[in-house]
């Protein structure tokens, strides 16, 4: 079987920004006590006339542009979301739509903010097993729509924004660009994150997902490094899913990933769902931070409570 490789990705974000100040005006919080407790600063929420598949849209249309490709030569289209309001039809469908694609196949994949590493992971499998050449592969959320605004306890996290990944298969003679997959959950903790109700509003136990997270994503993480064959000290980037600072930075200490640089995109860009890891990952990328064919950890989890990392190259 041949490997499969990102060749470029591209991210998107809605133009308002709202600030710890502004919720300060809404909700009993403030900028020192949000800050303290996440780390977050500000957050950029999408408007009524900007529905999911159009934040998609756009950052697919990024990442195809700067992988030099065109709509048309794309054969699988793959969107992680848990926000998509309607059943049908799915967000992959109305992305490739919105983009011109005459025929791939389309599916949506709802990990909620481990979604993105799911869906990079089926990419590569479908490489892989011959099922597709060229994938296009989205995380895009629009928490804002799901929030409680009055609960000051969550809506303070949330954020809207997309990320996209092109994926296309390895030539014969090189080295595979995404490393094997590390991916499970834990049941008995399934509702520490939800979406749910009618309308539908997001809620979690913060502390126990915090608990879990100090003590068990560590091990987890490492073991996606071993599976690439690579020690979290080669590592040149990592991007876990950004969900509160206080998690982040502690993990990749304890990690052992001493020569990587971390994505903080928390702090500008909330927790954005499946959306997080592509948006921190291409803004990494167009900064320079990361080059060419450098290891990053990429490593979601929430919602399920379901993890998923691997080791990808860096277009």
């Amino acid at each position: 079987m041949i490997g499969s490789r990102i060749a470029a990705v591209g991210h998107y974000q809605p133009a308002r920004v709202l600030t710890n100040e502004d919720l300060a005006g809404m909700v009993d919080t403030s900028d020192a006590w949000i800050t303290s407790r996440v780390g977050i600063r500000t957050r950029h929420i999408a408007g009524p006339d900007e529905p999911v598949d159009e934040l998609a849209a756009h950052a697919a249309a990024k990442a195809l542009a700067a992988a030099g490709r065109t709509p048309a030569e794309i054969d699988l289209v793959l969107v992680a979301t848990s926000t998509a309001i309607d059943r049908s039809p799915n967000m992959a469908a109305r992305v490739a739509a919105r983009l011109g694609m005459p025929g791939p196949a389309v599916m949506d994949i709802n990990v909620v903010c481990a979604g993105f590493t799911h869906a990079l992971a089926t990419a590569d499998h479908a490489v892989r097993a011959g099922g597709a050449q060229r994938v296009l592969v989205v995380g895009a959320d629009k928490m804002s729509e799901v929030a409680d605004w009055t609960d000051r306890s969550t809506c303070v996290l949330v954020g809207d924004g997309a990320g996209a990944a092109v994926v296309e298969a390895c030539a014969p003679q090189e080295r595979a660009g995404i490393g094997p997959v590390l991916w499970g959950s834990v049941p008995e903790m399934g509702n520490a994150v939800r979406i749910e109700g009618t309308p539908p509003r997001f809620a979690q136990e913060g502390q126990s997902v915090y608990r879990w997270a100090a003590t068990q994503l560590p091990v987890v993480a490492r073991q996606a490094c071993e599976k690439a064959g690579l020690a979290p000290a080669d590592l040149a980037g990592v991007v876990l899913h950004q969900a509160n600072l206080r998690i982040i930075e502690p993990l990749a200490r304890r990690l052992g990933a001493v020569n990587a640089v971390v994505a903080r995109d928390v702090t500008e860009s909330g927790n954005t769902s499946a959306a997080s890891i592509p948006l921190a990952f291409s803004k990494l990328v167009e900064q320079g931070a990361v080059s060419t064919g450098d290891p990053v950890l990429l490593f979601g989890f929430g919602g399920n409570l379901s993890y998923a990392g691997q080791v990808v190259r860096c277009p």
